[in-house]
């Protein structure tokens, strides 16, 4: 029997892909932003629930939908400017395809996400995955210029084009980096750009994890200029001890001088990677996200590094954890139940830390929630977001999570 769902979106068949999920689910991938807005206004209209998806390479596909929408049809690379250092994409493009796209041209987006380099720009965004570039290039919302959103009931809103109602004083583009879907999709987006570093060179340095941190902080202090400066544990980085890996982007001469004041500022006893080791570190890193099925980050100063990580420790594991030993962000991967993401969610909050569950199975996401609540007062503000930018909440996404409420709520 025909579903009555893939029916209806027969009329969209000439701008879109129309086709069945492996599950039986209807999936749509819309080819521009104006038949997303269709898609999504009839959703609402016939109060269907939809999945969200990118390139499918990142969020386990299994959230309990109607409809799956996927963004993976646009994937076109608008506009490049040299010039000014920017760029104008549509969300389904890969970073793999628009690396190689700006490489011909001499400039790179500095983005290290986890996952695989066949990540969606707009998955990358809406997750918020920075990756150890974070450290020289800041939170991946600095290199958003501007963006194109569909909200759930079909809206095309544009940051500075249209006034939202509720949410005077925020800025579209910084709440969309993040926030999961759960206020649109993400259809285009406007990048800063960075020329293409004439060198690229990694030190590294091994032993006990205390050593790494505090030579860090000496680096830090020392103002010493690094693109990444990652702690990894042992079995991340395939080593018998954690490792600390500085990594020096830029003109030759300046990364000749930065990589002299990292011998002479710490006692550590760095050594540089050939280029063919320092691309299997940084890309083993970055796969190690999927390694196993959850992916949570942190973010702590840099002062608490150290106790932070002893909480995973004692509550998770270490195998697979790796920290901007400057920036304060903390990655962990691996198995965990409900109970232990919520306790160490509920540990981190009364120490102001934030924990983002980036990625596990729905189950996992329904009850922990993505964010959390780990501020008094974020998750009536999330609410509120959510009626602007998807009143009927046909978008499926946990936010705050069941196992944050408490009895009575």
């Amino acid at each position: 029997m025909t579903n009555p769902i893939t029916s209806r979106l027969q009329e969209f068949s000439a701008s879109a892909q129309v086709a069945l999920t492996p599950g039986g689910l209807p999936r749509i991938a819309p080819h521009s932003t104006e038949t997303m807005a269709r898609v999504l206004s009839l959703a609402t209209e016939e109060g269907w629930s939809i999945r969200l998806e990118g390139r499918g390479t990142w969020c386990p596909p299994d959230a309990p939908a109607d409809l799956v929408v996927s963004t993976e049809a646009m994937d076109r690379v608008i506009a490049v400017a040299p010039p000014d250092l920017v760029c104008t994409v549509e969300a389904g493009v890969s970073l793999a395809s628009l690396t190689l796209a700006l490489g011909d041209q001499g400039m790179w987006l500095p983005w290290d996400p986890p996952g695989l380099p066949d990540r969606s720009i707009g998955s990358i965004v809406a997750t918020g995955a920075t990756g150890a570039l974070r450290e020289g290039f800041g939170p991946l919302r600095d290199q958003l210029l501007g963006c194109t959103v569909v909200t759930g009931d079909g809206r095309i809103l544009k940051p500075g084009g249209i006034v939202v109602k509720n949410v005077a004083g925020y800025d579209l583009t910084r709440i969309e980096a993040g926030a999961f879907g759960a206020f649109g999709v993400l259809t285009e987006l406007n990048l800063r750009l960075r020329a293409r570093p004439e060198i690229d060179r990694t030190h590294l340095a091994t032993g006990e994890r205390d050593d790494l941190t505090r030579g860090a902080r000496d680096l830090v202090e020392a103002g010493i200029e690094l693109a990444a400066l990652e702690l990894m544990s042992p079995v991340l980085g395939a080593h018998a001890n954690w490792i600390l890996a500085a990594r020096i982007l830029g003109p030759r001469d300046a990364v000749r001088g930065q990589a002299a004041r990292l011998h002479d500022t710490t006692t550590l006893n760095w050594v540089e990677t050939t280029e063919e080791q320092a691309r299997a570190l940084w890309v083993g890193a970055a796969h190690a996200a999927l390694t196993g099925p959850v992916s949570i980050r942190l973010g702590v100063l840099i002062e608490g590094l150290d106790q932070t990580i002893d909480l995973l420790e004692e509550r998770l594991d270490t195998e697979l954890l790796s920290a901007g030993a400057g920036s304060g962000t903390i990655r962990w991967t691996g198995t965990a139940s409900e109970e232990s993401l919520l306790a160490v969610r509920r540990i981190a909050a009364s120490r102001e830390i934030p924990v983002t569950l980036e990625r596990a199975p729905w189950d996992l996401r329904r009850t922990v929630g993505h964010f959390g609540a780990y501020r008094e007062g974020v998750g009536g503000l999330v609410e509120k977001l959510r009626d602007v930018f998807d009143p009927s909440r046909v978008i499926q996404v946990a936010l705050e999570g069941a196992g944050d409420e408490e009895p009575g709520d």
